[in-house]
């Protein structure tokens, strides 16, 4: 029996939406195919509707977009026994308002790099990490 990818593809989507705890419009699912056509990786991004900005959340890849989204269903049912939470504060260059976010992280650099994902680091001032005590 064939199953159809699209809908493989859609239930895995709000599988991951379903874990994170995220309303489908709060999340991107960016596909980007490897050089040389060796697999694909998938960035699954969190829209911020308050400071109208968006993190990455986590990146995987996978030999092709059903692979990655397994792989992120994967990660995403187990990512908070394996990371730490990290408060962020920070402000947009230009903006006198400082903002706060929270990411899960394997250490301070890893969500630094959620924060900073596909901007210019010099857009934002970093005021603070404090890693979160373990509830």
């Amino acid at each position: 029996m064939t199953r159809d990818r699209n809908l493989e593809t859609a239930r895995l989507q709000k599988d991951i939406s379903d874990h994170i705890g995220i309303g489908p419009d709060s999340l991107v699912f960016d596909f980007e195919e490897n050089e040389g056509g060796a697999g694909t990786q998938l960035h699954v991004i969190t829209l911020n509707p308050r400071h109208n900005q968006s993190f990455l959340f986590h990146a995987t890849t996978g030999a092709d977009k059903l692979e990655a989204l397994r792989e992120m269903l994967e990660y995403v049912r187990t990512y908070k026994d394996r990371s730490s939470s990290y408060t962020v504060q920070w402000s947009a260059k230009g903006e006198n308002v400082l903002n706060t976010s929270y990411f899960r992280a394997k250490n301070v650099l890893e969500a630094l790099d959620k924060l900073f994902y596909d901007r210019d680091p010099n857009s934002i001032t970093v005021f603070s990490v404090i890693l979160n005590p373990i509830s």
